[in-house]
C-alpha cells in the first residue's frame, strides 16, 4: 500500500526544517498543517511554511482530485492563497529541494 502523501510530505518538511535550523539560524521556518480546506469541504491537505522575519510563506497543497501532484505557491503571510499554483509530481519533492526553496525564498 502506498504511503500517505501527507505523511510523506510532513516527513520531508520535518527533515528540511532540521537542516535549515542547523545551518541558517536567521531563517527559523514555522511549519503547519492546516485543516481549513477540508473543514470547508474542499478535499485537500494544506501545509504552510512561514518565515516570520521576512513575512514570506510557501504553501503546499495535496488535493485528493490530483493524486501524486504537489501544488505550491510562494506568497507572503498577509496574502490569501490565490489560484496561480505551480505543480510538480509529489515524487519529485525531496528534502534537498525543499531546503533549497526555503533558503532561496526566505534567506
Amino acid at each position: 500500500m502506498p504511503e500517505d502523501p501527507l505523511k510523506a510530505l510532513s516527513d520531508i518538511a520535518s527533515d528540511a526544517h532540521a537542516r535549515i535550523q542547523a545551518n541558517h539560524e536567521h531563517i527559523n521556518p514555522v511549519i503547519e498543517v492546516r485543516r481549513r480546506m477540508r473543514d470547508a469541504g474542499i478535499p485537500a491537505d494544506v501545509m504552510t511554511i512561514d518565515c516570520l522575519r521576512t513575512r514570506r510563506r510557501i504553501t503546499l497543497i495535496l488535493h485528493d482530485g490530483q493524486p501524486g501532484v504537489l501544488l505550491y505557491q510562494f506568497i507572503t503571510i498577509e496574502e490569501e492563497v490565490g489560484d496561480d499554483f505551480q505543480n510538480m509530481a509529489l515524487s519529485e519533492m525531496d528534502t534537498q529541494k525543499l531546503v533549497q526553496w526555503i533558503e532561496s525564498y526566505f534567506g
